[in-house]
């Protein structure tokens, strides 16, 4: 099995306020259990949703790769040769892109507490995805990576 080359890797991760904002909501979950239970139970309790908490996390990451090929984007895939143009999207434009301006059959790999990202055009015959919308704090380089041959 030969070894991918990769000429761009991002990891979107959720900010450490949302991941604080999600633990509160449920240390408040488990105070009331512990109200009304044993402290056993809400020992429990806690302990399995700190587990959930930090699952929410990296479960919730966006992976961005691109090799000599290939982009990836979460679990989608597409060769290199199919991507047309690629416009690196002020916050303003990735609003309009990601609400009124949104294509339904576009492919939305998006972060709402990023504001930047991409939007590569797909130039695939047979895929009816008009464009990917990709959330990205790296659009210039991730640009270059897509038009590298």
């Amino acid at each position: 099995m030969s070894e991918r080359l990769i000429n761009f890797r991002e990891v979107i991760r959720p900010p450490l306020w949302l991941m604080a904002f999600i633990y509160f909501l449920a240390f408040s979950l488990g105070v009331a259990i512990w109200a009304a239970m044993t402290t056993m139970i809400a020992a429990v309790v806690m302990a399995l949703l700190t587990a959930a908490t930090i699952l929410i996390y990296f479960n919730s990451s966006l992976v961005i790769e691109i090799d000599e090929n290939e982009l990836r984007v979460g679990k989608a895939h597409i060769d290199k040769k199919f991507c047309g143009e690629v416009i690196v999207l002020t916050p303003a434009q990735m609003s309009l892109q990601r609400t009124r301006e949104a294509d339904p059959a576009a492919y939305l790999a998006i972060r709402f507490w990023t504001a930047h990202g991409v939007k590569i055009e797909v130039k695939d015959g047979r895929d009816q995805t008009p464009y990917w919308l990709v959330t990205s704090k790296r659009g210039d380089a991730l640009t270059q990576a897509i038009k590298k041959v």
